[in-house]
């Protein structure tokens, strides 16, 4: 029997989400058409909100929902550290952690020649240009311990080395190959009190 086109359609978009395979997509799928008309507008709606309403700081990378980033808009951080992630919800995890009230920047991905990924098409300059025009005392590296993180935070530690300011890397309590947005909170705030200058 063919299947419904708007079904195998609304699957395709369910199966471009991160850790969705075609079946669970499948089942998202009928769970919309399940759900009342008035739930279904809400549920597309949310995601249209989610386009047009959030965007991107462009000082820390950061994603933010209207005129002002709430890490840099915000008076009572510590502006001399500089936590420096992959993605904006690496820093949210961070966050949920508790233990870090310094600012962020977001590089947008790793290092990785067999992605595509170059220093170039990562935010490494616009971090290069913060830190020299800031007034930090420490940068800390939290990147994912992957071949991916220690190779960028290598990368990135060797330039900013004649700037003078303090490059850190989190302690080794996350897992190597692990990924920071699956840590629990424990293991990031163990991390950050144990990390070392690279």
């Amino acid at each position: 029997m063919k299947g419904l086109p708007s079904i195998e359609n609304l699957s395709l978009s369910f199966a471009r989400l991160p850790g969705i395979g075609s079946k669970t997509a499948e089942r998202m799928a009928y769970a919309v058409l399940r759900m009342e008309e008035e739930d279904r507008i809400s549920f597309a709606k949310n995601i249209i909100a989610v386009g047009e309403r959030i965007s991107k700081c462009p000082v820390c990378g950061l994603y933010m929902e209207g005129e002002e980033c709430p890490s840099c808009g915000d008076p009572e951080r510590d502006s001399s550290f500089l936590c420096v992630v992959t993605e904006g919800r690496d820093a949210e995890t961070i966050e949920k952690a508790g233990g870090y009230h310094g600012l962020y920047h977001v590089l947008g991905g790793l290092i990785s020649p067999s992605k595509g990924l170059l220093p170039e098409g990562l935010g490494i300059e616009h971090l290069l240009q913060r830190v020299k025009e800031g007034n930090f005392e420490e940068v800390i590296l939290a990147l994912s311990p992957t071949i991916e993180g220690e190779t960028t935070s290598l990368y990135v530690s060797k330039l900013l080395a004649p700037t003078g300011v303090k490059v850190s890397r989190l302690g080794y309590g996350l897992p190597m190959g692990g990924s920071i947005d699956y840590a629990d909170g424990l293991t990031i705030a163990k991390a950050f009190e144990g990390r070392r200058k690279i």
